[in-house]
């Protein structure tokens, strides 16, 4: 028996990553295949006919829905002839609306359609063909031929523009002449104000998951990793059992976000703390001085997780008995020092893989706004700076 097949919504998706306004502009062109900025550019060249661009904005607004979390959206890249052929028919359906009376004047829409082609081929980002002229276009590295044609058409636009009113006593009308300058702001200057805005969006969420990503390395890096290693090392089975389980815990409440219960309050506890775990499961003892204290946070938490990750390196890899740690809480911001009399080593000749210092030190201490000073050499010890400036509110001792 033959499959029955599916039937397709009329309605469609609008965009969540290139909206204006609704977003209907940017869906309708992922849906067709056609970049949005030409269906942004279209919707205002039909309002001028008598109104009909807006109607069919409302249209497409009836006819879309907001995208739903989670769901795959069709989209089909745009393409130079999809672009072409709605052009095409952008341009018949003018010539309707114009044999219609639907109209503004021949003196206003015919130079804002070529004021919109000339924007189109400056700032549309689809693929521009396989046209000759098209790979012509997108041959250019610089984009100079597209400017050019762009300006050239915008430029005979504004030129008919100002020859036909002149004739036609357009210019005269000071609401229809304020009105084309207006639209002609809007198609030449608004798709570049789009285009900035969306890169600017673009980079910031961009942005945010790198800082995520790097942040999600460091936890893992410090925590599930380094107990890793500790399981190997370890001969007692016990000792083995005891520290999966504590790390299955400390891992499932990261994942779900439950906060820490009955944990440090304040800067010089939770180094404490960090000290007092560092000596357990490396067995290195490590000479702590806190000098004042302050509020724990995120950006002071932050310090403590780089600061533990340094004693862990002293204690795995520099073959010393001992390491001290020094933090000094002052106006200016909190200094903390790791130092160990062990073999040293040279930064350079470290593997790129090896991310400890580059993900759990250098770029948490980053993220925070503050910096790392490494002073190291082999057969001369290690001693590793992190510096928090302000603000970071004192508290007293």
């Amino acid at each position: 028996m033959a499959e029955v097949p599916r039937s397709t919504s009329v309605r469609f998706a609008r965009s969540e990553s290139d909206r204006v306004l609704l977003g209907v502009a940017g869906g309708t062109g992922e849906r067709i295949g056609v970049d949005p900025l030409v269906v942004r550019l279209a919707f205002v060249l039909l309002a001028l006919a008598g109104g009909v661009g807006f109607v069919a904005y409302l249209v497409a607004v009836l006819a879309s829905q907001e995208p739903e979390p989670g769901q795959d959206q069709q989209t089909r890249p745009a393409e130079g002839r999809r672009t072409v052929a709605f052009l095409l028919i952008l341009a018949g359906a003018l010539l309707l609306l114009r044999t219609a009376g639907l109209w503004l004047g021949d003196g206003v829409v015919w130079p804002a359609a070529l004021a919109v082609f000339g924007s189109v081929v400056l700032w549309t980002r689809a693929d521009v063909g396989r046209s000759r002229l098209s790979r012509l276009l997108s041959r250019s590295s610089t984009g100079t031929v597209r400017l050019v044609t762009g300006a050239v058409l915008i430029a005979v636009a504004i030129g008919l523009f100002a020859a036909i009113g002149r004739r036609s006593g357009l210019l005269a009308n000071a609401p229809a002449a304020a009105s084309a300058v207006v639209v002609v702001l809007v198609v030449v200057v608004g798709p570049w104000v789009t285009k900035v805005a969306r890169q600017a969006r673009e980079e910031r969420r961009e942005r945010i998951r790198s800082e995520e990503r790097a942040a999600m390395a460091a936890h893992l890096h410090d925590s599930v990793l380094q107990t890793l290693a500790l399981i190997q090392r370890a001969e007692d089975p016990r000792r083995m059992a005891t520290l999966a389980r504590s790390q299955e815990r400390e891992l499932r409440g990261w994942l779900y976000g439950r906060p820490a219960t009955g944990g440090p309050s304040t800067l010089a506890s939770a180094f404490e703390a960090m000290v007092a775990q560092v000596e357990q499961e490396h067995g290195m003892p490590v000479e702590a001085v806190m000098v004042g204290d302050a509020p724990l946070e995120d950006r002071t938490a932050g310090l403590v997780s780089a600061a533990r990750e340094a004693l862990v390196n002293a204690a795995r890899h520099s073959g010393a008995r001992t390491a001290s740690l020094f933090v000094e809480v002052s106006p200016e911001g909190i200094e903390a020092f790791v130092r160990d009399q062990g073999s040293g080593f040279d930064p350079a000749e470290v593997a790129t893989d090896r991310r400890g210092i580059a993900d759990s030190i250098e770029g948490r201490i980053a993220r925070a706004g503050g910096d790392v000073a490494i002073t190291t050499a082999p057969g001369e010890g290690t001693e590793v700076r992190l510096r928090l400036p302000l603000p970071v509110s004192k508290e007293a001792p």
